[in-house]
């Protein structure tokens, strides 16, 4: 049995990662606030401790185990609400890995694994972007996420074998639907479904690049068992260019209810689009048999509708 630390297992990612590694036979210990996720989310048989990641008291709490790894997903996710409190995004995206890095080094554990994101790279010309782009992040929270990665470049000079995962636009069953700042796919389907009407701050032309949940938890124990991602960081998405109205007229098509769609306003820190050059994932993954967006939203709407 291996023993593994993830943060936010209450939340969507980091709920389903802690899933599947309880399905292997691992011991999962998660540590999370609450602040945005579920207690009902956190899988049967987990070692809950509810704390801050950014609080370095929390980490008094944690069974003395020796860990294989620690997976961090924890954090503030969300470009828009970075803007409301910058202070609070840095404590819980970047403080907490510091925090949690440090934890590594005096427990002796030697893989960190990162919930990265595409936010670092900021705005970009219309071509797959590669792991060697640039970062410009244009929200607080890419700011945040592109600080933790350099700490954890730090942190392989003490033996720490950390990746970063970036992972572009995440959907699929289990996201937050009351959170209509969070997620372009869980916000415009809980419109759709509660109100066939679905408002859309920003230009229709934006592009995304979307990958259903089960690919990247996929991913996430893949890194675990792989030491050829020692040290990179990685795009996880499909590689795919996906327009916001493209999105919207996929839902709408899946829907059996008739959608009026609204243009109105923007979302500060949003880039117009980007979607990935998956080279890297694929080469280290070893060919992901990836899920269409057709089929994703036929399950997550799936999903949805067997809640109301």
């Amino acid at each position: 049995m291996a023993n593994y630390l993830v943060t936010g297992a209450a939340g969507f990612i980091g709920s389903a990662v802690a899933k599947a590694l309880l399905k292997k036979d691992n011991r999962v210990v998660t540590i999370d606030n609450l602040s945005t996720g579920f207690l009902d989310n956190i899988p049967k048989g987990a070692i809950f401790i509810e704390g801050d990641c950014g609080n370095a008291l929390v980490y008094d709490k944690v069974p003395k185990l020796a860990f294989d790894a620690i997976i961090h997903i924890a954090g503030q996710s969300s470009g828009e609400i970075s803007f409301d409190d910058p202070i609070y995004d840095i404590k819980t995206n970047a403080e907490s890995t510091l925090l949690l890095l440090k934890f590594a080094l005096q427990n002796n554990c030697k893989r960190f694994i990162y919930a990265g994101t595409m936010s670092v790279y900021g705005e970009k010309p219309d071509k797959p972007i590669s792991e060697s782009s640039s970062s410009n992040p244009e929200s607080f929270y890419g700011v945040a996420k592109l600080a933790s990665e350099h700490y954890m470049r730090i942190y392989q000079k003490y033996g720490i074998s950390s990746t970063s995962l970036r992972l572009f636009n995440v959907y699929g069953p289990g996201q937050n639907l009351d959170n209509l700042r969070q997620g372009m796919v869980s916000i415009f389907l809980a419109q759709m479904v509660k109100n066939n009407h679905i408002l859309v701050k920003g230009s229709p032309d934006r592009y995304r690049d979307f990958i259903h949940i089960k690919n990247v938890v996929e991913v996430f124990i893949k890194c675990i068992e792989s030491s050829d991602t020692w040290g990179l960081n990685i795009n996880v998405a499909t590689g795919i260019k996906t327009s916001v109205s493209e999105l919207i007229d996929l839902m709408c098509s899946l829907y059996d209810t008739s959608v009026s769609v609204e243009y109105s306003g923007s979302t500060e820190g949003d880039i117009h689009g980007i979607y990935a050059d998956t080279s890297l994932m694929n080469k280290v993954f070893h060919e992901l048999d990836l899920i269409s967006l057709d089929d994703g939203l036929r399950e997550m709407l799936t999903w949805i509708q067997s809640k109301n």
